[in-house]
């Protein structure tokens, strides 16, 4: 049945947000049909605003704050509490959406976690520390996707697919944090295992558009390079237990941060000179790939797409 005017209004408020702040999440969700379509784009709203309280500019504290009172407010949409009248649209498609599919929504207490972390500044170790924090920020979207998507009738080991669902969400974080090492740097934040910086010599951390003196980059970024390959490897085991345009969805999101791993494998400094990212017409080329059946077909058998 169709939504109720107010809950459409809610769902195009959150579409609007999706468009403008999510550009590789819009890319991959254009491919849903419409009740999929919204209520992905319900989580990223939700998500967004964990995110951006996060990286605001509020002090530690206010933010501390704000985010509890967020957890309260997914408290009372997990309850039911939230009706299709309230003020907050973001609340009442989640709400809605919560009740068309089985949603883990504590999975957005995850989420809500991990950005507690980063308030707190906390930094990690080793790579099972920061696999903690990569699993709250997104594993956790993984799973609350997989909610959306579901698995297809007798497919194959389904019951593993939110633990691939997981594991494909650490992939894209942890490009994420390749990505944006120096831009997390220039904020005071370090992502990367203390372990792993002492053993290719950049625990100086990354300032500059100059790696730390004596220091092998490359060395660390083939290193964590050759890590989310292997979480890619493994969480593309997730597509052929999506239907076609589920499949399409996730080939295109997880595919556009492939894509963008290799362009940082293939010059490891370029992410100490600026922002690597891929053009709209590639990421659309992905896209259309993933559609088609052509990428997920790929990247399942473990091939670069």
């Amino acid at each position: 049945m169709e939504p109720s005017s107010p809950v459409l209004a809610a769902y195009s408020y959150c579409e609007a947000v999706t468009g403008l702040q999510a550009r590789n999440f819009a890319y991959g969700i254009r491919l849903l049909p419409a009740d999929k379509r919204r209520a992905m784009s319900a989580l990223y709203a939700f998500s967004r605003r964990v995110d951006d309280i996060g990286d605001g500019e509020l002090a530690p504290d206010a933010k501390l704050a704000r985010l509890e009172q967020t957890r309260e407010v997914l408290a009372l949409v997990r309850a039911g509490e939230v009706t299709e009248d309230d003020t907050d649209p973001v609340a009442v498609a989640l709400g809605h959406a919560a009740t068309v599919f089985p949603i883990p929504l504590e999975g957005l207490d995850e989420l809500i976690d991990g950005v507690l972390a980063d308030v707190r500044g906390e930094e990690y170790e080793t790579w099972d520390d920061l696999k903690v924090y990569c699993r709250c920020v997104a594993g956790a979207i993984g799973r609350l996707s997989l909610g959306v998507f579901g698995t297809v009738p007798g497919a194959r080991d389904a019951g593993r697919a939110p633990e691939y669902a997981d594991t494909l969400g650490l992939a894209l974080q942890l490009t994420n944090i390749l990505r944006d090492v120096r831009e997390d740097a220039d904020n005071g934040r370090t992502y990367l295992p203390a372990e792993d910086l002492a053993k290719f010599g950049c625990s100086a951390g990354f300032h500059g558009p100059v790696p730390p003196a004596g220091s092998d980059f490359a060395g660390l970024v083939h290193f964590e390079v050759r890590r989310a390959r292997a979480l890619f490897a493994e969480g593309f085991r997730l597509l052929p237990m999506l239907d076609r345009r589920s499949g399409a969805c996730v080939a295109a999101m997880a595919g556009i941060y492939h894509r963008l791993l290799g362009r940082i494998a293939a010059d490891p400094g370029a992410i100490l000179r600026g922002r690597v990212s891929l053009p709209g017409r590639e990421k659309a080329y992905v896209a259309v790939r993933g559609l088609t059946g052509y990428d997920a077909r790929q990247t399942a058998r473990g091939r670069r797409p």
